[in-house]
């Protein structure tokens, strides 16, 4: 018995051991490697360009409070993917991306040249440097210590490293923004359905240190506000770092109960609210949450066609229903670029369910932000395509999403979040603060 456990623990310690890199390695992230962990250099044909610092600056013209202009508007298409050449670019799609263009003739990819936009606070470049150092994965991969601020494994060893780099990316630190999400049925009809929502991260603070977390990720509120037969409900969750130490806690406002309930549950499977059963809790931000249901491994990096610099599909004014159309986005408003992408395949573990048995993830080796993610049933049956569709925004600078997708596959409709054309633009200072969400705080806001 005293062996086994002396075994076990061995393991432990070796695993843990592998996460961090020594100094030559680290080093690496002020030479060969991006300051975040990608490759400096460009690619050997020349169709994707070295990194050079991404976009850290707004361009001319920009004021603060605006939809982010498209600094790289003068940019024309290279070339169209669409069924008919599909063969063609189909080694480098996505297996869903390549199923969307399959069963939908008039969906189609416009190709742009490369742009290495993804940028980052210096502080967080600091602060990955020292987590190439420090962070271990603890609780067999299902937690992080030694990290705080950057992303915590730059040079990622395995699977596990890879998709907490996304969960632990900095996003800011503090957001208040009002979007839209709506379900799309195969016809084409849709509720929009508006919410006012803040995020107040702990995480990637200026100045927070690894004994400040308290185990605490971010916290995150919302309330409903249209149409006005749902307004008044309101969410409030606290996102904890090690899931499986410390479940996340949250708590809703029902409008028609008026009173605060704390939810038991609302990660992995929990259907979310709203999304007419097309969302799991787990899929917000493409991946969230405790990675303990599945086994991950890192497959390696390709070069893939991915949406990026979604700008077009990000300006003031659009009706959304230009962007909504019967089946998928308006092709005609999103963009599709040549990255280098980290491959991570997450495979569910035995005894657990969930509606996607496999998973396969397309990061962003600039930014660590999930691009894309082919989703599988349990008959190995591929049955969804989740994208982000990200920008930089310059201003803060951060790299992330401005509208996120989920598409059924079989049942030919999608789910689309973060609609914000016409709504006020993110405010990245707003005056936040943890007291901000809590059940008080919430039942605050669903008076």
């Amino acid at each position: 018995m005293l062996r086994s456990v002396s075994i076990l623990l061995l393991t432990a310690l070796a695993f843990q051991a592998q996460a961090k890199v020594d100094a030559s390695q680290a080093a690496r992230l002020e030479q060969d490697l991006t300051p975040l962990g990608g490759e400096r250099a460009g690619n050997a044909a020349g169709t994707i360009p070295a990194w050079s610092g991404g976009l850290s600056t707004p361009p001319a013209g920009y004021q603060p409070g605006m939809h982010h202009p498209d600094p790289y508007v003068g940019d024309k298409p290279l070339y169209r993917v669409d069924g008919q050449n599909l063969a063609q670019y189909e080694q480098q799609l996505p297996v869903g991306l390549k199923a969307l263009l399959q069963q939908n003739p008039s969906f189609y990819l416009r190709v742009f040249p490369t742009r290495r936009s993804a940028a980052a606070p210096q502080r967080i470049y600091d602060a990955t440097r020292f987590n190439a150092l420090n962070a271990e994965l603890i609780s067999g991969g299902n937690g992080v210590q030694g990290a705080a601020a950057g992303v915590p494994f730059p040079i990622a060893q395995n699977g596990q490293e890879a998709i907490w780099n996304h969960v632990m990316r900095y996003r800011g630190d503090q957001i208040s923004m009002a979007t839209n999400q709506a379900a799309v049925l195969a016809n084409g009809s849709y509720n929009l359905l508006k919410l006012e929502r803040d995020i107040y991260f702990v995480y990637g603070r200026e100045g927070i240190a690894p004994q400040d977390l308290d185990n605490t990720l971010f916290h995150y509120k919302y309330k409903v506000v249209a149409p006005a037969k749902l307004a008044g409900s309101a969410l409030v969750v606290q996102e904890t770092l090690d899931q499986v130490l410390a479940i996340r806690k949250a708590w809703r406002f029902n409008r028609g109960e008026r009173r605060v309930r704390r939810l038991p549950m609302l990660a992995y499977d929990t259907l979310q609210p709203d999304t007419n059963g097309m969302a799991t809790a787990d899929q917000v931000d493409a991946y969230n949450g405790a990675p303990d249901r599945y086994e991950w491994q890192l497959l390696g990096k390709r070069e893939m066609l991915v949406p990026y610099n979604s700008y077009a599909v990000h300006q003031q004014g659009i009706p959304y229903a230009d962007i909504l159309q019967a089946r998928h986005i308006n092709p005609e408003l999103l963009r599709y670029e040549l990255h280098r992408v980290w491959v991570v395949e997450a495979d569910l573990r035995t005894g657990f369910s969930h509606p996607y048995a496999k998973r396969r993830f397309y990061l962003d080796e600039d930014s660590w932000q999930i691009l894309a993610v082919d989703l599988y049933d349990r008959s190995g049956a591929l049955i969804g395509l989740q994208e982000a569709h990200p920008i930089s925004y310059y201003d803060v600078p951060m790299f992330g999403s401005t509208l996120e997708t989920i598409y059924d596959l079989k049942g030919g409709r999608y789910f689309a979040d973060g609609l914000d054309n016409n709504e006020k633009m993110y405010d990245f200072n707003a005056r936040l603060s943890p007291r901000d969400f809590t059940p008080q705080a919430l039942r605050r806001e669903g008076n």
